[in-house]
């Protein structure tokens, strides 16, 4: 298959470009720069890998959870693309969950099938999701409903691994007694998951490509939160 995959979720910026065997990949800073600079990326490797949009057969995106800006720019570039590819006639859009692209990475990279898929939501808080690898089947299966709150909230069932980016900041506060792994939801990560996804019938057309927010309110002030924690820690418990 022609897949474009690209990921603007962490600071990390992840593009690669699947043409039949060959997968061609770039890695930069992401945040605020993925706007300026995945575009131009991307039309670089699809010279590399002699592609175009006309000849691709669907674009995948990482949809989140991840940071707010990341997701939407992610989501509008893919979206972009996908409207304009074959002159005009568009490509499917296949939206993956980057918690289930940091337990793919991890499988590769450390051989882990039994993964809490963690990723740093800042604010104090860690996304979260168990993702169990079945081998017969060649997917991922994954908790329906992905976990958001204080990294020593997070549960990992024993012999399971923590993989992702979120013990750097938290240390100690995030499953003490765990094995660690580092793991980002990479674009070669998408490509790989993209198959059976696929399969699954996952794309879907490009109005229908959005992002998925765990956060009821993402653009909540600092003084928001410090007065919801108060107001939660003053708040007596019902008889």
């Amino acid at each position: 298959m022609n897949l474009l995959a690209f990921d603007t979720s962490t600071d990390t910026l992840s593009i690669a470009v699947q043409h039949g065997d060959l997968v061609r990949e770039h890695t930069g800073p992401g945040g605020a720069q993925a706007s300026a600079t995945l575009i131009p990326a991307i039309n670089r490797l699809l010279a590399e890998a002699g592609l175009s949009f006309a000849t691709l057969d669907a674009i995948v995106f990482g949809r989140g959870p991840g940071s707010f800006t990341g997701l939407r720019t992610a989501c509008a570039v893919a979206q972009g693309l996908a409207f304009g590819a074959r002159g005009g006639a568009g490509v499917p859009v296949l939206p993956v969950d980057t918690l289930l692209a940091v337990a793919e990475e991890a499988r590769l990279q450390h051989g882990s099938t039994q993964v809490v898929a963690v990723l740093d939501a800042r604010m104090d808080e860690v996304y979260s999701a168990r993702c169990a690898w079945q081998p017969a089947e060649g997917r991922w299966q994954a908790d329906a409903d992905f976990g958001l709150g204080a990294p020593e909230t997070v549960e990992v069932p024993d012999g399971w691994s923590v993989a992702g980016n979120a013990q750097a900041p938290y240390g100690e506060r995030l499953a003490p007694l765990a094995a660690h792994v580092r793991a980002l939801p990479t674009a070669t990560a998408l490509l790989r998951l993209a198959p059976a996804l696929l399969a699954a019938g996952g794309a879907v057309p490009a109005s229908d490509a959005l992002p998925r927010y765990i956060r009821d309110k993402v653009a909540k002030t600092t003084a928001e939160r410090d007065a919801l924690r108060a107001a939660q820690a003053t708040t007596p418990n019902p008889p």
